[in-house]
């Protein structure tokens, strides 16, 4: 009998072209994988300007996921880097409207069938 280790609940695909990272999440940002986003953004601040979280494959968000948005906000904000989200699925952006926090971030890509910048 073989087992196989279970999928990651979050993986990240990292480019970065000159002084813009983008990172772009698939899976679930939940309790117990926080931590994996948060560092991959600090591991990659040094010599940022501009960074890009593409949410687009991103399937749920508990309220952790939703404290570490709000930490790497802080955190690139405090690195004179500016930080947009990218392609937020309804259930992302549902929770970012109900905490009053989809004001704070600069959202791009689709939204509801608009492109906003």
């Amino acid at each position: 009998m073989t087992t196989e280790a279970p999928a990651p609940l979050l993986t990240l695909d990292i480019d970065r072209t000159g002084d813009v990272v983008t990172i772009k999440c698939h899976g679930k940002l939940i309790s117990g994988v926080t931590d994996v986003l948060y560092s991959a953004v600090c591991r990659n601040l040094k010599g940022t300007k501009h960074m890009v979280l593409d949410l687009g494959d991103l399937a749920y968000m508990d309220s952790l996921g939703l404290g570490t948005l709000a930490r790497i906000y802080v955190s690139t904000k405090s690195a004179g880097c500016t930080l947009e989200l990218m392609h937020l699925r309804k259930r992302v952006r549902e929770l970012l409207s109900l905490t009053n926090m989809l004001s704070v971030f600069t959202i791009v890509g689709e939204s509801n069938g608009m492109i906003r910048f």
